[in-house]
């Protein structure tokens, strides 16, 4: 197994929903704001080759979308999925598996493209993973999440025939050393991949986690649907990081990839910042 960063690009969103309780004095300074109180972020995927599969997880905004749709969230940057694929000698039609954590425009807006006219599947040759639970969530949103579940983004993906549902529990295999983790707090039953490569478990973190600032328990997201949840789902998993020694792999945080854990104090804290390309170095 193999393991690579590709960067989907960034865009921006509201600093103080971002952080939920804290207060800006406090996360200004993990992610400075600009005049307008937004702050940028970065759309991080991961790629897994894994035997015969190579396995893309989450696929950030994408760009199909109309230019007011974009005014709210400035995607910026020169970053693509298609430009992180080929930095690591991969196309698009090279991808086997589309792994979508959940099914929020930020994290699966790339698996459509507009073609001829026509919403198809970006990746033409793989098939796309989600959960029965989460998909019946995203088909009837509840009004707080209305804005997030574009059809555009999830209606092709099954009327195109390759959407398949994945149905383990909490911490049992999928595949060969990929675990899924299910959580609920962010939105109902998002996905987690823990990949062990290498002897080293490491735990994408889509947005349970979705910067190395929000590793501190009281950091929650305003966008949560449950936000003690959340708390509670991060401090089960920390726990479980730091006693195994596990590397938490950021989605969103601008600057930081992964980072290791101590515990200090009583507190799970960040103990090294890294690149992913650096983890068999620190670990």
């Amino acid at each position: 197994m193999r393991l690579y960063t590709v960067n989907a690009g960034y865009f921006k969103l509201d600093g103080g929903a971002m952080f939920g309780v804290v207060p800006k004095t406090m996360w200004n300074k993990a992610n400075p704001a600009d005049a307008d109180n937004m702050c940028s972020w970065a759309m991080r995927c991961l790629l897994i080759e894994h035997g015969n599969n190579l396995i893309l997880v989450d696929n950030g905004i994408g760009d199909k979308q109309d230019e007011k749709f974009f005014s709210h969230f400035h995607p910026h940057g020169e970053d693509s999925v298609a430009k992180g694929l080929a930095a690591h000698g991969f196309t698009m039609d090279d991808i086997t598996d589309v792994f979508l954590t959940h099914l929020h425009f930020d994290h699966c807006g790339g698996s459509i493209i507009r073609q001829d006219g026509k919403l198809v599947p970006a990746f033409k040759n793989a098939t796309y993973w989600s959960n029965r639970k989460h998909w019946q969530s995203a088909l009837a949103p509840n009004e707080r999440e209305r804005a997030s579940f574009l059809k555009e983004n999830i209606l092709p993906i099954e009327e195109s025939g390759r959407l398949k549902f994945i149905d383990v529990a909490d911490g049992e295999e999928w595949l060969p050393d990929i675990r899924i983790r299910h959580v609920n707090g962010h939105t109902d039953n998002m996905m987690l991949p823990q990949v062990k490569c290498n002897g080293t478990t490491l735990l994408y973190c889509a947005d349970l986690i979705p910067s190395s600032a929000h590793v501190s328990l009281p950091w929650v997201m305003a966008y949560d649907m449950r936000p003690l949840d959340t708390l509670n789902e991060k401090a089960k998993l920390l726990r479980e990081a730091v006693a195994n020694d596990w590397v938490l792999f950021f989605e969103h945080d601008p600057k930081n990839e992964c980072c290791t854990l101590q515990q200090t104090d009583g507190r799970v804290k960040v103990k090294e910042i890294f690149r992913l390309s650096e983890m068999d170095e620190k670990i």
